[in-house]
């Protein structure tokens, strides 16, 4: 609601970046039919006070958005309609665009994000992370799953899914703004509820962190479940991913070497990480126990995978990870993503 033209036409603008066309008010009788309705409320510093003076019923996501620093008189006023915050143009601007993006992709809502990352070189994180995907997606919930290491080698590779059509990183390396939720996941290859956004086979090597950070929040905005297989040495977009993750697991295999490499990821995702998490894969000769190597890395153990036969020969044919509902892989992925829904409330 607003009777400034330079105002409006900034809001338009604004509205326009984050993919939604506002409901314009010129006067309170307008703003009074769509006040409980409408996804969020932008007033104009020009007419906060009549609003004020009328007492519409209290409700949330009401801001005031005013073309220069707000002086006292508009705070006052601002406190009056109940509104959260009161926005100076341009500077806040980008608040005002995360208010409209909000009304597209649904305010609020933010996915179970797990990161996976590899104690050593071959611990099988890869495969770890494609099953957690695959096993979101598998209990219907909508999915992404997001390649973050650019020397991997390709996660769509190991899924069997590098001929579908849909963008890769290279594509959104110059994403820095607010992304759309979906359109995000509909500009992805999906299979069902899974979709996965990996490298493609140029020479792209390093990630803007901004784009990173845009992904990844769009993706927490549209999906139930977001898995980001992470690279073992971190650069600054991959840090932008781990900070957002909800857990991050280290997957290390039960051998002497294994754990003394883990111990150097250990020190370099600790600070970064929300929460930094152990899986284990047991067998072989070594004879480690996963709650000795949960003590001498100093995580919290979340589970402990046995060796299944065939996940090697299956990533290389393109067949995915998971070629039985019953096994260790499956079961592990099963036990995790049990377990992360229920502390997050999700299950």
């Amino acid at each position: 609601m607003t009777t400034d033209e330079v105002l409006l036409d900034d809001l338009l603008r604004l509205s326009a970046a984050a993919g939604t066309t506002p409901e314009v008010a010129r006067d309170v009788a307008s703003a009074r039919r769509a006040w409980s309705t409408a996804a969020a409320v932008v007033i104009g510093s020009d007419v906060v006070s009549l609003v004020a003076d009328v007492r519409l019923p209290r409700r949330g996501g009401v801001v005031v958005a005013c073309p220069r620093a707000a002086d006292a008189a508009v705070w006052a006023h601002a406190v009056g309609v109940g509104a959260v915050d009161v926005l100076a143009l341009p500077g806040q601007q980008a608040t005002l665009i995360d208010l409209f993006g909000d009304c597209v992709d649904g305010a609020g809502r933010s996915a179970v994000t797990i990161g996976v990352v590899g104690g050593c070189g071959g611990s099988g994180s890869t495969s770890f992370a494609a099953g957690l995907g695959l096993t979101g997606a598998g209990r219907d919930l909508t999915t992404l799953l997001i390649d973050a290491d650019p020397l991997g080698g390709g996660i769509d590779l190991a899924m069997g899914n590098e001929h579908m059509a849909g963008l890769r990183w290279p594509d959104l390396a110059r994403s820095t703004g607010r992304l759309a939720a979906p359109t995000l996941r509909e500009a992805l290859p999906r299979s069902r509820e899974l979709a996965v956004l990996s490298w493609d086979r140029g020479d792209l090597l390093c990630l803007p962190p901004e784009s990173m950070r845009s992904v990844v929040s769009a993706g927490q905005r549209g999906h139930d479940l977001v898995v980001v297989d992470l690279p073992r040495r971190l650069d600054a977009a991959a840090e932008e991913a781990v900070i957002r993750t909800t857990v991050t697991l280290l997957v290390v295999p039960a051998q002497v070497r294994a754990v003394a490499a883990a111990s150097r990821v250990v020190s370099a995702v600790r600070d970064v990480a929300p929460r930094l998490g152990l899986v284990v894969r047991t067998g072989g000769s070594a004879g480690l126990d996963a709650h000795q190597i949960e003590a001498s890395l100093d995580l919290e153990l979340w589970a402990s995978m046995r060796p299944e036969r065939g996940i090697t020969a299956a990533l290389q044919d393109g067949l995915g990870p998971l070629r039985r509902r019953r096994g260790a892989l499956s079961s592990c992925c099963n036990l995790v993503l049990d377990a992360v829904q229920t502390e997050s409330g999700a299950a």
